[in-house]
């Protein structure tokens, strides 16, 4: 019904490109373990929930039994649940003990956001319990003066991993009492720990087991995650311990239906003449508007900060022509706002004060936004595991719901929404993370050492890679080996050599140049890009241009303004191959994977107008170059191929431009990553390889896994970049296809027919056994280090040096 009258009229209707029906699904009941205490179930019970789903009584009968356990089943399934109630359950027994603070739970979640809200779950499951259960949140925004009580008294701690590593740990002999009693580690939505992320959480785990470990106790990990493939590997490598899978998802789900939305082709055209597609964000403003009009709760799921803030005033502002008192119903959330701003969201939206909200993934995970009927997805979010984790926001009563992906000009968008079977006939994808990358084990082992000095029988936790880097470390003078171990040798924090997001240093603080007000952050590594001089900048609905932005401060003054236009800027990049680990031949030409550095710096920024995009003029600047030690891989072309593809000198570098951009905009459906995850770089001449190169290169120090990924499903990967070229209906290139929102060089030159015939050309020559190979590779084979026989297996030489080396682009 609401796809119906959205969809009304000739051309909404024409926008639909696909709509999938998935039908309701009854329940299975099971009925708790009997080691549950009595009083937890009857709690349960009065919170409405008379029998558990058979999945959770699953899951808490092997965490009652010992046994670390991974519950990945769908959204809005019970996890939460799976989990407490064997957790509340032992802390009931441990309250009864005649000394001590009895036993303790730790919960990690990767948002400040959900630990809040799973804290208010907790307290309201908890409430017949009385002061028995102690739930406490301990992170950033927690006023210093509360801190000492939940050291001392809370036996449920929540947190998140950056806080466990950066605070908890580096002071455990003040958290002794809490780490000797604990019992439970809870992991929420762990599918998210993916990556560098991923590679250092899994590192930041094996030092909390160490220090427990230390005083005694021996915790049982309880992870929770959306549906994934194989997650009891994903979850083992996380933890560094064998997990017990519990995947079969009992819980009922009403119908959703699920549709593939096309902005129209407006009238105007863009760069080199291309026909401009409706944003994604219009037509999402469009659609969130028209759900309020029909006081419809819906969640409108943005790519980008700016996205939300913008998808909140277009439809705040339309809907003020007609209602004003609707228009304050819709709001924008996202990262960067003060704790303050972000509870008042929170409640709002849990009250149902607010109608319609425009958010970034911080409201993917897990956040109880019950009652939902809608949910809005502006631009495929990088991975099927989160499309179906936006999705799943909605429904969450049992009842029927609705949910529409509205594509983006981008060619994995544009190849998905006239695709459908990519999206709704394929399994989601394995997490990937590597924790024995040097880049993230080094200073993981610094930071341990600092926590306890490390000895002979401590390196088999943290990885094979350890023997290797331990004399590294003590050459750079970070360890120092005594009789007794590794001993941290420096006065300053260890545990301050890293940053686990990859942000790269203090974030830089947003201030409002007049007042000192600050507005909010941005992450350090994003500055150059977001708030350099001359940048606007929007918060909340309000606009600011950057006057100045001081680096060394880390802060960037701004001064509210009306600009007519928006700013993006333009970089440059250059990269040097350092090490070749494999190599395959692909015709005459190779296919590679290795080590490079990368050098990028921004040199300008565009001022575009608002409406058309037209440029309006191009201003210099001057920041520094930033450099990056990473994975990549690439391909070479030589001269006969060109021949045969009749690429001519003049269009070589558009060809390769093209399919460079094409190729970096497939990737995320053959990885577990975002097109902003990763880079690329094209060269006629490249002067490592002294042929014509295209290189796509994680965008993390040390690698990500993403483009070894690449490397193994090379074939289908690049067989999909060629047909999302070819298939899109514009005459020279557009986004769509071969234009990229984050270019550097403007998306010149580019040559839409020379990128087709050369990569026709070259999967011509791809290896007929490649294909083979990647279709019987098993899927322990998919995850990172333990890679197919001929994988690489070497990584960069110098970890301790890169500490010291500037934070990646």
């Amino acid at each position: 019904m609401l796809l119906d009258r959205l969809s009304s009229g000739e051309s909404r209707a024409a926008r639909i490109t696909h709509t999938e029906h998935m039908p309701a699904r009854a329940g299975r009941h099971a009925v708790w373990p009997h080691r549950i205490r009595p009083e937890v179930i009857a709690a349960i019970q009065e919170a409405g929930i008379e029998h558990p789903w058979a999945h959770q009584a699953q899951a808490a009968e092997h965490a009652l039994d010992g046994e670390s356990v991974v519950i990945a089943t769908g959204t809005a399934s019970g996890k939460s649940l799976a989990y407490l109630a064997p957790v509340l359950s032992t802390l009931l027994d441990g309250s009864e003990a005649p000394n001590g603070r009895g036993a303790t739970a730790l919960y990690l979640a990767p948002t400040k956001a959900l630990a809040a809200d799973q804290r208010r779950a907790v307290r309201e499951l908890a409430a017949p319990l009385g002061n028995r259960i102690r739930p406490a949140l301990h992170d950033g925004d927690t006023p210093v003066e509360e801190r000492e009580w939940v050291r001392q008294y809370a036996n449920y701690v929540l947190t998140n991993p950056d806080m466990l590593h950066r605070s908890m740990l580096p002071s455990h002999p003040r958290w002794s009492s809490f780490l000797r009693a604990l019992r439970y580690v809870v992991i929420d939505e762990c599918h998210t720990y993916r990556g560098v992320f991923g590679s250092h959480v899994a590192q930041v785990l094996r030092r909390l087991r160490r220090v427990c470990a230390r005083y005694g106790s021996e915790p049982v990990f309880l992870l929770a995650s959306a549906t994934s493939a194989d997650p009891a590997r994903t979850a083992g490598r996380l933890t560094g311990l064998p997990v017990t899978e519990v995947s079969d998802d009992a819980s009922p789900r009403g119908e959703l239906v699920f549709a593939l939305w096309e902005p129209p082709l407006t009238e105007l055209r863009g760069e080199r003449g291309a026909p401009v597609r409706r944003t994604a964000t219009a037509e999402t403003a469009d659609l969130l508007t028209d759900l309020t009009r029909q006081n419809v709760r819906s969640v409108a799921f943005v790519r980008s900060r700016r996205g939300a803030e913008l998808i909140s005033v277009i439809a705040q502002e339309r809907l003020a022509e007609t209602d004003r008192a609707l228009a304050r119903r819709v709001a924008a959330y996202r990262g960067g706002y003060l704790p303050e701003e972000r509870r008042a969201l929170e409640r709002s939206l849990h009250s149902g004060e607010l109608l319609g909200l425009a958010a970034t993934t911080a409201l993917e995970l897990g956040v109880d936004v019950s009652g939902l009927d809608a949910v809005l997805i502006a631009g495929y979010p990088g991975t099927r595991a989160s499309l179906w984790q936006q999705a799943g926001r909605a429904g969450r009563s049992g009842e029927g719901a609705l949910a529409i992906m509205v594509a983006r000009d981008d060619p994995l968008d544009t190849f998905l929404v006239h695709h459908p079977e990519a999206i709704f006939e394929q399994p989601v994808e394995s997490t990937v993370l590597d924790p024995d990358n040097p880049y993230v084990l080094a200073p993981h082992l610094c930071a341990a050492a600092a926590e306890l000095p490390l000895t002979e029988p401590d390196l088999a936790l943290f990885g094979p890679a350890v023997p290797d880097l331990l004399p590294q470390l003590e050459t750079a003078g970070l360890l120092r080996r005594r009789s007794t171990g590794w001993y941290w040798t420096r006065r300053e924090r260890a545990a301050d050599l890293t940053d686990i997001r990859g942000g790269g240093g203090s974030p830089v603080r947003i201030v409002e140049a007049g007042t000192g007000r600050l507005l909010g952050t941005v992450d350090e590594a994003a500055s150059h890009t977001s708030v350099h001089e001359g940048a606007v900048h929007l918060h909340q609905g309000r606009t600011y241009l950057v006057r100045e932005l001081d680096l060394k401060d880390s802060v960037a003054l701004v001064e509210e303004a009306v600009p007519p236009y928006s700013t993006t800027a333009r970089d440059t990049t250059s990269i040097a191959v350092l090490d070749t680990d494999t190599e395959i031949p692909w015709g005459a030409g190779r296919l590679c994977y290795g080590s490079v550095e990368v050098t990028n710096q921004v040199v300008s920024f565009l001022r575009r107008r608002l409406v058309t995009g037209e440029v309006l003029g191009e201003t210099k600047l001057d920041l520094p170059p930033r450099t990056l030690r990473t994975r990549a891989v690439w391909w070479t072309v030589t001269e006969d191929q060109l021949d045969a593809a009749r690429i001519n000198p003049e269009i070589l570098g558009g060809a390769l431009h093209a399919a460079e951009h094409a190729s970096i905009g497939m990737l995320p459906l053959f990885a577990t990553c975002d097109r902003w995850d990763i880079g690329g770089v094209s060269v006629p001449l490249h002067p490592d390889t002294l042929l014509p190169t295209v290189f796509v290169y994680d965008g993390h120090p040390g690698g990500a896994g993403f483009a070894e990924r690449a490397f193994h499903t090379a074939r289908a990967w690049l067989a999909a970049t060629r047909e999302a070229i070819a298939s899109c209906e514009c005459e020279a290139g557009c986004p769509s296809c071969i234009q990229s929102p984050k270019c550097g060089n403007g998306n010149d030159p580019l040559h839409k027919r020379g990128a087709v015939r050369l990569l026709t050309e070259l999967l011509r020559g791809a290896p007929e056994n490649r294909e083979g190979r990647e279709g019987r590779e098993d899927q322990a084979d998919r995850d990172g280090p333990e890679a197919p026989e001929g994988a690489p297996k070497d990584r960069p030489a110098d970890p301790a040096g890169a500490l010291e080396a500037p934070p990646g682009t």
